[in-house]
């Protein structure tokens, strides 16, 4: 009785072994590669549970999601004969895991295979454009040529390349320092431009500025002449006025002046003889010079 219940037991220890060597679990993101000795048997592409047979089926399994692949930075040459540092990655997929395996058999071998390729389909399609279809303005047309050419050679290898984008565009650092040189003299240059504009516009509008106050000052003055011209003119005919109403008076009046002004508190010294015309009211109050024999 013992050595029956000792082999069911050892018939069911055997059993499960067989069980769980003969099962295996494909997940969403994963498609499996079933092997007998070595050759290919069929591919499990669904997710779920599934059996092999134990000892003699293998199974491999690889990732069904897009992954990424990472170039090194790399100089390329633009058909402008101008250099550029490209940093750019591809993202992939398996779509053939039987010629994945035959060809690259694990994920750390596509970037030693497919990474000189995109590095190539750079360098080929990049050299064809210029610099600015580059960084501006054909840069998506160009990352989906590229994109074309590394994914016909990627069928090779059971791979289906989704996508091939620059991460980064630069130019070297010798050539950045020179382009930097060479925008700063034109700003220079702009600038200086600039401020020979602003004093040739200072100096035109100091120019219209004192020509607009010359032609004020001169008309100022023009009518400050007409103006004392036209005072003058009318004190004279003041004086013309009050002559003909009364002679001797404007005489007095006008002799008075002459003395206000030639007889000054000042050192005033006049070589005039005592008769002279100049002195008639100072021997007469009417002005009137003595008779010859008068005392």
């Amino acid at each position: 009785m013992r050595a029956f219940l000792a082999i069911i037991v050892i018939a069911l220890g055997l059993a499960a072994i067989g069980i769980y060597t003969s099962a295996f679990i494909v997940h969403q993101n994963e498609q499996a590669l079933v092997l007998r000795f070595g050759e290919h048997k069929r591919v499990v592409n669904q997710p779920g549970l599934n059996w092999k047979l134990p000892l003699i089926d293998t199974v491999e399994v690889f990732d069904k999601r897009i992954l990424d692949l990472d170039s090194q930075p790399q100089e390329v040459t633009a058909s402008d004969q101008k250099r550029l540092v490209v940093d750019s990655f591809a993202r992939y997929r398996i779509v053939d895991p039987l010629k994945f395996y035959q060809t690259l058999r694990y994920q750390e071998a596509v970037r030693s295979r497919l990474g000189p390729i995109v590095e190539s389909a750079l360098r080929r399609v990049l050299g064809g454009a210029t610099f600015q279809d580059v960084v501006r303005d054909k840069r998506e047309e160009l990352m989906k040529r590229i994109a074309q050419q590394v994914n016909k050679e990627g069928a090779d290898f059971g791979l289906e390349v989704v996508d091939v984008r620059i991460k980064r565009a630069d130019l070297p650092k010798q050539n950045s320092n020179s382009v930097f040189d060479r925008m700063r003299a034109e700003r220079q240059r702009e600038a200086a431009e600039f401020r020979a504009q602003g004093t040739a516009e200072a100096n035109r509008i100091r120019a219209t500025a004192d020509r607009e106050a010359t032609v004020i000052r001169a008309e100022a003055s023009r009518k400050g002449e007409e103006i004392r011209g036209a005072g003058d003119a009318e004190r004279n005919q003041i004086y013309a006025e009050a002559y003909s109403k009364d002679q001797e008076f404007f005489e007095f009046y006008r002799s008075m002046q002459a003395y206000e002004q030639g007889l000054k508190s000042s050192d005033t010294r006049l070589l005039i003889s005592p008769d002279s015309e100049f002195f008639k009211y100072f021997a007469d109050p009417h002005g009137k010079k003595p008779t010859a024999g008068a005392q």
